[in-house]
């Protein structure tokens, strides 16, 4: 279950701003008109089906791309214009990234540390990250997850206001990724700004504050994790094996019922609480027992499908 945070907003600037930001390729746009703030001190997501524009979007925050149009500032400078004051404040992990095999962890520390005036000291870094004892190892041989460790010191040496996290999890068993969720909640305790790019559904859930849904290369929705569930169809979920059958068209016509669907004996409904209520008073009438009865919430996932029609 995710976590609930104060949700108190500060008064100063927010630490990301993009505004009308556009991009095409090749003549056809892939970041249409997006805009969105980050406040400091928050993680906040980008959702989005493959290819919705998500990585084009966070690549224009860090100045590895220039808007064709729109507004991009970070910590107040313009990523492009004043590339070299926002390399001092930004952190990134990019979607796909490599170091020299050769190259061990403790190499790549120190030579990422020599970047900055005032770098943080990377041994504490790298044991808060669980790295110590693999100081040594060339990066050829790092598992997945310590790689993706290491690229999250890498991004966070620097000493950061913001860090950016594409993709941060995909190909993690789910150990290591539950692990790494633990990671960036540290970080953002620590005090910094994440801006995290994913689309699991289960991470924008647990670790959020606010997420942006992106859709062929538009913002679909911005709000909480909460706020987007409660824009699902159906926000609750009611399950059960019925001990008679049961007129799908009198479901159907109970109050909020979005969707009926029977599959293998079972029931499942979607709707509201009001719904809930309606179910049960309808068995009751009909002497129908429910079975293995599970009233839920809907999720991230269901959200997601409405707003964009689309899977993961």
């Amino acid at each position: 279950m995710p976590t609930t945070r104060p949700t108190s907003r500060s008064t100063s600037p927010p630490v990301i701003e993009v505004h009308g930001l556009t991009k095409a390729y090749g003549g056809r746009t892939v970041v249409d008109g997006v805009s969105f703030s980050v406040e400091e001190g928050e993680i906040f997501g980008i959702l989005g089906p493959n290819g919705a524009g998500k990585t084009t979007t966070v690549e224009c925050v860090e100045g590895l791309r220039v808007p064709d149009a729109g507004r991009v500032r970070v910590a107040g400078f313009d990523p492009v214009a004043d590339h070299d004051e926002v390399v001092q404040v930004l952190g990134a992990q990019l979607q796909e990234s490599e170091l020299q095999g050769k190259l061990t962890v403790r190499e790549a520390l120190e030579l990422y540390a020599g970047f900055y005036p005032s770098p943080a000291d990377w041994r504490p870094l790298a044991e808060r990250l669980g790295l110590t004892d693999k100081l040594g190892t060339r990066f050829a041989k790092l598992s997945g997850g310590q790689k993706q460790r290491l690229f999250i010191a890498l991004a966070l040496i620097g000493n950061p206001r913001v860090v950016v996290l594409d993709e941060l999890t995909t190909g993690l068993d789910p150990r290591a990724r539950r692990d790494t969720w633990q990671l960036i909640e540290d970080v953002r305790d620590s005090g910094v700004t994440v801006l995290l790019v994913t689309h699991f559904m289960e991470e924008a859930q647990r670790l959020c504050d606010r997420i942006a849904v992106i859709d062929r290369g538009r913002v679909a929705a911005l709000d909480t994790p909460a706020g987007l569930i409660r824009r699902a169809v159906g926000s609750t979920v009611i399950s059960f094996t019925p001990s008679a059958s049961l007129d799908e068209a009198a479901l159907g016509a109970l109050p909020d019922v979005a969707s009926v669907a029977h599959k293998d004996g079972r029931l499942t409904i979607t709707g509201t609480d009001e719904t809930v209520n309606a179910v049960i008073t309808l068995l009751a009438r009909h002497h129908v027992t429910a079975h293995q009865l599970r009233v839920t919430d809907a999720t991230l996932d269901d959200a997601f499908l409405d707003l964009t029609g689309a899977t993961a």
